[in-house]
This record gives structure tokens, C-alpha cells and sequence, in this order.
């Protein structure tokens, strides 16, 4: 019974944080969800995630979809105890369970037949006797039980007219309209009388694609994943990947050239990773900037890193010297991720570089852009104005004051501001910010970086304490608001360097990939490479990287000490798959278009343009539910402009506490602190 009750708990709490906090507020809709049991409709394998708010795996490599787009669909029908609604694509049942809570009778079509018998089984178990399930092509409709108050489709492609002809007039439908593997538009389709349309765009999604007879007549459907270029004989995906692919045995040997005269010239370098944890995802990004570097392309370094952490990083490679206040760097959870053998050799290189740069300005800096050590930040905006002006220390303090409660806890922060049972403190914080930019020009008078360094901590705190906040408001609030702040300091450091600076910038692919081009867009989601590509156009080269197997460094969960763990031989359906059957220990992969001989061709990008999954493993890794926690699907040659590819991996090398030799040397060899 405890498990019962538990599960109706967390029914209550999605549609409560997940549905209705974002703005669903028909009371049948709402109703509904927190009736259906969403645990019936997944795989025994990812039951403990059904009530979070993503979409989840099922047979036949389908989706079901997040509870939010579901309500959000289901309330645009407007749905009545009358209706008799159609539903195409019906998956596991989910969304038909919904529907029939609410209308006369529900109706729907599934293509695959292993899920229309599981969705039907499902209902019927649970006693909705209203819903018939059949398998069928759901582009024809369902011509003998025609016609339909609503229609909802649940692939995106385009509008077939048998279902424009089976809705009843003033019926509605909602379907996600677009090109299958691009961001789609959720239409209403309104019929009036005279059987006319209204539509109304109702925002991005991505689906799955609409597939059948008039899909397939229409050059919208086809087999998902073929990996054939469209046009009758063309090369095949992966024939066409053996013939561009650049291959290389060793992190060590490769000749750089090529790939960084693709990289040459842009304003913004993205370097990716397919995981937190892999020792030649950090290799090969560190070799190509150092040669960025040699070759004066790159002004300074950012990464997926704390500020004020990366702050003594960057003291350290530009011989800035340090304060006796400073805190060690990379000492919290995941340490393993920045404190490794990997990026020390990068960093002492980038000193040894920086020696010979005599002016301080001109050496290339270290900085972070992530906003996750909150109090750190507060710290080291105290330590500057108790260094330049001591009054306006004080109102600072005073003003943190009403975050020092939860310096160990600031989700704890987060979720009682959210509930209103806590005064947040964002108006302190901000007038904190207002200070320091008042008072701009006497303080860079002093010293111009440190007070860069002030603001950027400032807004860190600042975008921190919002981020513990939208925690609350559901993953898509507080993904796009991080990436956002990542964005701002990264256009800061930019401008800071001046009209012609260019960064190569280090995080994981999820970040510096276009999210539009993959599921993330669909659900929302933006990420620094879309906002670098809409600001800087061509200016922004985004490099992506993947494996096949081996293993890496990683956490079973958040906080856990990290290990070396096996990493799973790529899914049939995956990009790395594919990149595994090109039989190479490794190679570049270019995806843009360009002028010079070594671009991609038209035909490469044809081929790999259908959707596909792509593996992502962050400081967590969880290999029994590996298809629904570390995979997602995405469109490579939109998602990246250079693909590279190591179909074996290693671990990175956590950095140990110094040595005796070492120790004697610090700060001059080791800048991680003991």
C-alpha cells in the first residue's frame, strides 16, 4: 500500500509542478493526469522515472511523450464529455488514457503492432473501456468511425488530408507540422462550417515522424534511420562517412592541420564531449587549441567551470600572482572533472606559453562560465570591495546576509522561495550588481580585470539564487536560464578582450551543440551553441565528439566518490553506432559546408540528416537504464559543424594529492592546490 501511496504522491506532485505551474489550467485536463496511472504505459526498466518530466523510451524505439506537452495538447483540443476524438500515433496509450478521462469515446491508431496490443492491453487492464486501439496507418485515419470532434496527432510531419476530411465541422486538430530530425510547430486546425481552416502555431516540438501511405506518397515519411541519402541509388550514410571520414590512430600522432584550418578565423570554437570523464575527449581539445593558440587564433579559454575556481586557474597560467585568501580550486563534487592529469598538462603548456607574452593583457586567460559555487562567488566579491571600498563592503554583506543560511543547502533555499514560504533574496543580490556598476568607472580606474571579476561573481550569485528557484519551475526553466548565464559571461569575456577577441570554449556536446537541431529544442530547450550560432552566424564552429565503448570516469549519483566504470557498446540507431561501423580507431568527421576542399559534401549531410539517437554521459553514468538516461535523438550535421569520433575511450586521470617534489615546487608546477 506504501508504494500505492507513494505513487500517487508523485502523480500529484508532476502535474502539480510539471503541468499546472506552467500555465495548464483546464481543471478536466489536470484531473485527468493525476487519474492516469503514467507508470502503466512505460517499461518495467525506466518505471521509476514515469512521473518525471521528460520523454521515456518504449518498444518498438518510440517515445512516450512529457507530461507537460501531453496536457499542453490535450487542453488546446478543448475536449468535451461528448466527443469523440481521434488520436494518430498512440504509442503505449498514454495520451488516449488521458483523453478518454475526459471525452465520449477515444479512438486510436498506432503503426507498430507490438504497441497498439500493449497500449490496448494497458487500458483495458485499467478499466478504460471507452478507448479502442488499432494497428493501422494512421495517415488514412479512420474513415468507418468518422467523423471526429478532435484529432490529435502524435508524430510531426505534414497534414494528411484524410484526417482534414474526417474531422466533423467546428472540429479541432492539433498536430506538430515540420520536417522529421528539425524543430516542428504545434498546430490547432480549427474547421468551420463550410470546412474551411483556422490555424494558430501554439509553439516548437519535436516528434517523432508521421509515417505511412500519404506521409511516404508525400516525401515526409519513409523508414526512420535508413542511413540512404534521399534520391533513387544514392550512397548510403555510412559509405559516404568511410569516404570523408579523416582517420587517425592516436590522440598523440594526428596531424592537426586540416581540422584547424576549418576551425581558423571564427570568434568562437566550440569543443565538445560526450562525457565528463573520457581522457581523449580532453586530449584532442587540448591539442587543437594549443594549436589554435600557436597560430593566434584563440584570445582565452572558457569552460564548464565555476568562475571564481577557474579564476585561480587563470592567475596561475598568466603568472597573476595570488592572495593569501584565495580558495583551493575544484575541491567540491564532480573534483575528478577539471582536478585530472589531462587538463594539468594543458595548463602548465598555457603558462609555459604565457611566459614568453610579456604583457599581461596579451596572455591568454582561463575562465569559467558556469554558476554553481554561489558562495564562493559572495566570498570573493566581499574580498574585492574590502580591498576598494569598504562602505559599500558593508551594505554588501549585510545584503548576502540573506543567503549565508544555506550556504551548504541552496536548493533548499531554492524550493522554499519557490513556495512562497521563504522571502527570496534576488532584490538584494541585484541591488548588490546596481552598486558595483554605479560605481564602474572609479573601480576599473583601480584595476579593470578584478573588476570584471567583481561583476561576474556578482552575477553568478545573482543567477544562482534564480537558478535554485526555477529549479522548482520544472528542468526546461533552469537548463535555458543556466545556458543562458554560460552565454552572457562568454559575450562579457568577448567584449572585455576586444571587437576582434575569438575563445575556444570547453563543456559537454549537450551545451555547445545547437539544441535546436536535437529533442532538447523540441521540449524548449536552448543551450550556448544555438545562442552562438544566432549571434555569431558562421563566426561559431561547434566540434562534437563521441565513442563506442571503453570506459570512464563517473558517479553512480550526485555526490558519489567517482570510479572508472565500463561504458556500454553503443545502440543500434546511434550516431556512434554508425561511427563504430566506419572501422577506425578514430577520425574527424566535417559536417559544414565550405568553400575549401576539406568540407563536407551536400551528400554526406543528405545522408545523415534523418534523426537519430546520440549518446550523452555526463558526471553520472547509469548503464541499466543507459537508453533512457544517456540517450536523445538529434540531427549531427545540424547539431555540429565537425564530428570526432574515438570508437575506444579511457578514463581520465583524477589528479592525487601532490607529491613531495611537488608540493616543494607550488604554485610554480601545481595550481590545483593540496
Amino acid at each position: 500500500m506504501r508504494g500505492a501511496s507513494e505513487t500517487r504522491k508523485n502523480r500529484e506532485k508532476m502535474v502539480e509542478r510539471q503541468v499546472a505551474s506552467r500555465g495548464v489550467r483546464d481543471h478536466r485536463v489536470l484531473s485527468a493526469m493525476r487519474e492516469v496511472p503514467r507508470e502503466r504505459f512505460v517499461g518495467e526498466e525506466v518505471v521509476e522515472f514515469a512521473y518525471e518530466d521528460s520523454a521515456l523510451p518504449i518498444e518498438a524505439e518510440q517515445t512516450i511523450s512529457q507530461p507537460y506537452v501531453v496536457a499542453v495538447m490535450v487542453e488546446a483540443l478543448g475536449v468535451g464529455p461528448d466527443d469523440r476524438v481521434l488520436e494518430v500515433g498512440a504509442g503505449s496509450g498514454y495520451a488516449a488514457a488521458v483523453l478518454s478521462r475526459i471525452a465520449h469515446r477515444v479512438f486510436g491508431i498506432e503503426r507498430h503492432q507490438v504497441l497498439a496490443e500493449s497500449a490496448q492491453r494497458a487500458l483495458d487492464q485499467l478499466g478504460y473501456d471507452n478507448v479502442e486501439i488499432r494497428h493501422g496507418d494512421g495517415t488514412l485515419g479512420w474513415e468507418e468511425e468518422a467523423p471526429f470532434d478532435a484529432i490529435l496527432v502524435s508524430a510531426g510531419g505534414a497534414v494528411p488530408e484524410a484526417l482534414k476530411e474526417q474531422l466533423a465541422p467546428g472540429g479541432r486538430m492539433i498536430i506538430p507540422v515540420g520536417e522529421a530530425g528539425r524543430t516542428q510547430q504545434l498546430v490547432l486546425m480549427e474547421k468551420d462550417a463550410e470546412g474551411s481552416f483556422t490555424e494558430r502555431n501554439l509553439g516548437a516540438v519535436r516528434f517523432v515522424p508521421l509515417i505511412g501511405t500519404v506521409a511516404d506518397r508525400s516525401g515526409n515519411g519513409g523508414p526512420e534511420g535508413s542511413g540512404r541519402a534521399a534520391g533513387s541509388g544514392a550512397s548510403t550514410a555510412l559509405d559516404l562517412m568511410r569516404r570523408h571520414a579523416e582517420p587517425f590512430e592516436s590522440v598523440d600522432d594526428v596531424d592537426l592541420s586540416a581540422a584547424v584550418d576549418r576551425m581558423a578565423g571564427r570568434t568562437t570554437v566550440l569543443l565538445g564531449e560526450a562525457s565528463h570523464g573520457t581522457s581523449e575527449f580532453y586530449r584532442i581539445r587540448a591539442r587543437l587549441t594549443r594549436k589554435l593558440i600557436e597560430r593566434g587564433e584563440i584570445d582565452f579559454v572558457a569552460v564548464e567551470a565555476d568562475w571564481p575556481d577557474a579564476a585561480q586557474l587563470d592567475r596561475w597560467v598568466r603568472g597573476i600572482d595570488r592572495g593569501p585568501a584565495d580558495v583551493e580550486p575544484f575541491q567540491r563534487f564532480p573534483r575528478w572533472m577539471w582536478a585530472n592529469r589531462e587538463t594539468l598538462d594543458f595548463l602548465r603548456w598555457l603558462r609555459e606559453h604565457n611566459e614568453n607574452i610579456d604583457d599581461l593583457d596579451d596572455r591568454v586567460g582561463f575562465f569559467g562560465l558556469d554558476l554553481y559555487s554561489l558562495h564562493t562567488s559572495i566570498e570573493a566579491v566581499l574580498r574585492y570591495l574590502d580591498d576598494v571600498d569598504p562602505e559599500t563592503a558593508q551594505l554588501a554583506r549585510d545584503r548576502f546576509g540573506c543567503l549565508s543560511p544555506w550556504e551548504r543547502e541552496p536548493q533548499v533555499y531554492g524550493r522554499l522561495a519557490s513556495m512562497g514560504r521563504l522571502e527570496a533574496c534576488e532584490d538584494k543580490v541585484l541591488g548588490i550588481l546596481r552598486d558595483l556598476l554605479d560605481k564602474r568607472i572609479e573601480y576599473e580606474r583601480d584595476d579593470g580585470f578584478r573588476y570584471m571579476d567583481a561583476i561576474q561573481n556578482t552575477r553568478l550569485v545573482a543567477n544562482a539564487e534564480r537558478y535554485y528557484r526555477a529549479m522548482y519551475q520544472g528542468p526546461t526553466v533552469s537548463w535555458n536560464l543556466r545556458d543562458q548565464h554560460m552565454f552572457d559571461i562568454l559575450e562579457d569575456l568577448l567584449t572585455y578582450h576586444g571587437p576582434d577577441a575569438s575563445a575556444a570554449v570547453w563543456a559537454h556536446n549537450s551545451h555547445l551543440g545547437d539544441a535546436s537541431a536535437t529533442e532538447m529544442g523540441g521540449g524548449g530547450q536552448h543551450n550556448v551553441g544555438q545562442l552562438c550560432r544566432e549571434r555569431f552566424g558562421d563566426a561559431c564552429y561547434a566540434v562534437g565528439m563521441g565513442t563506442h565503448t571503453g570506459n570512464v570516469m563517473a558517479s553512480h549519483d550526485w555526490g558519489d566518490a567517482g570510479e572508472v566504470m565500463d561504458v556500454r557498446p553503443s545502440l543500434e540507431g546511434s550516431y556512434e553506432r554508425l561511427s563504430h561501423d566506419v572501422d577506425a580507431p578514430a577520425f574527424f568527421l566535417p559536417l559544414r559546408e565550405q568553400a575549401k576542399d576539406n568540407g563536407a559534401s551536400k551528400e554526406l549531410r543528405r545522408a545523415l540528416s534523418g534523426e537519430r539517437l546520440e549518446r550523452a554521459i555526463g558526471v553520472i553514468y547509469r548503464p541499466a537504464t543507459e537508453r533512457m538516461s544517456h540517450y536523445f535523438r538529434a540531427v549531427l550535421p545540424r547539431q555540429f559543424d565537425e564530428w570526432i569520433f574515438f570508437d575506444r575511450t579511457e578514463a581520465v586521470a583524477p589528479l592525487a594529492p601532490p607529491s613531495e617534489e611537488e608540493s616543494e615546487e607550488m604554485p610554480e608546477t601545481y595550481p590545483f592546490g593540496v
